[in-house]
């Protein structure tokens, strides 16, 4: 039976009906009704006026919380991840950047304090998140259109709600749209330490695929090699053992990966090409080594591979925010039951966010930063 988009999207949803939106006990920030005329307070928010190293260009500001108006929905933002689109986005490095001054961040998690009179989606209480990048979600409190958002069931975690928007979306639907792929077939990757590395490996599980993650060598290898195979990695190597010839006896009782994902690029690229199945496909959704991607003449020919790019902003112009929703939703139900955690994080209080992007910015970094507010 195939593992194709439409009829897995379709028996997971199906799930989706019963208790999504039940009450777990969880203990939520205080929060209290304002009217659409409420006055206007002030709130915090990290800051950049112009492109450069996020270090030196973010600034923590007071900005005017402007008053609800009646499609409006004004929100406390309640935790915020620092992603390398945010670091690209305000180094002016990424396909979409917002008008400057903007305020950093691209997702995160807020609960609704108040409505405007016409808003109908959302109530005070509610969880919400980002429906597009570029919302700016670095920020204490800050006031949206109802458009700009999209509810999520607030008994889900806190991390996995905070992270949900992004890298999980991304994993799906890679996943998902590029190969038709059975229970028992291989999926290949770098970068598996990544926020999306760890949601690859996790759906890739729920859905009965294996998973073959390639890292970077580290000092602390078996640490990470055992966290992955906890959430469900069949197999964790080295980018020097995944150029060893040894690599091909994983194929004796399963074909090789149809499908490979590339976060890397330059050498690490090569290897996934040299692995993939003949007719398969590589999806590149980053350039971490910042080097371009080189496949021989023979691979494209001989084992006629085909190179596709993934960016899930372009996904959401391309589907209904209905779609997004969906999707959105099947993540939720994953996680209800156990199937997908958030990636290792960090928690970082939004006055220490020097020190969370200078964190991010390192290399092994072995938790996301998370902003809290």
């Amino acid at each position: 039976m195939w593992v194709s988009g439409a009829q897995c999207g379709a028996r997971i949803s199906a799930r989706l009906s019963r208790g999504l939106f039940h009450n777990s006990g969880r203990r939520r920030p205080a929060f209290t009704n304002y009217s659409a005329s409420a006055k206007s307070s002030w709130v915090r928010a990290l800051v950049y006026g112009h492109h450069g190293d996020p270090a030196k260009v973010i600034e923590l500001k007071n900005q005017e919380l402007a008053a609800v108006g009646g499609s409006d929905v004004h929100v406390k933002m309640l935790a915020a991840p620092i992603n390398p689109s945010d670091i690209n986005m305000i180094q002016g490095n990424y396909g979409l950047l917002p008008k400057l001054p903007a305020v950093g961040g691209n997702e995160g998690v807020g609960q609704v304090v108040a409505v405007g009179s016409n808003v109908t989606g959302v109530k005070p209480g509610d969880w919400v998140i980002p429906a597009n990048a570029g919302l700016g979600t670095w920020r204490t409190e800050a006031v949206f259109s109802e458009e700009a958002l999209i509810g999520v069931p607030s008994d889900i975690p806190l991390q996995s709600a905070a992270t949900l928007g992004v890298n999980p979306c991304t994993a799906y639907r890679m996943l998902m749209d590029f190969e038709q792929l059975r229970p028992g077939d291989f999926v290949i990757q770098n970068a598996s330490n990544s926020g999306v590395g760890q949601a690859v490996i996790q759906i890739a599980a729920a859905l009965g695929l294996r998973t073959i993650n390639v890292v970077r060598d580290r000092p602390d290898i078996q640490k990470l090699t055992d966290r992955l195979k906890n959430l469900g990695a069949d197999h964790v190597v080295t980018e020097e053992e995944l150029r060893k010839h040894e690599m091909k006896n994983l194929y004796k009782d399963a074909p090789q990966p149809r499908l490979a994902l590339n976060c890397v690029g330059g050498k690490s690229s090569i290897e996934l090409l040299r692995h993939l199945a003949p007719g398969g496909t590589m999806v590149t959704y980053g350039g971490m080594a910042k080097q371009p991607i080189t496949a021989s003449v023979s691979m494209l020919i001989f084992k006629d591979l085909k190179l596709r790019g993934f960016w899930l902003s372009q996904w959401k112009k391309n589907h209904s925010s209905d779609q997004f929703k969906d999707l959105i939703l099947t993540l939720c139900d994953l996680i209800h039951r156990g199937q997908l955690t958030a990636p290792a994080c960090s928690e970082v209080p939004l006055q220490d966010y020097q020190h969370a992007l200078e964190d991010c910015m390192k290399p092994f970094v072995s938790s996301k930063q998370i902003l809290t507010m």
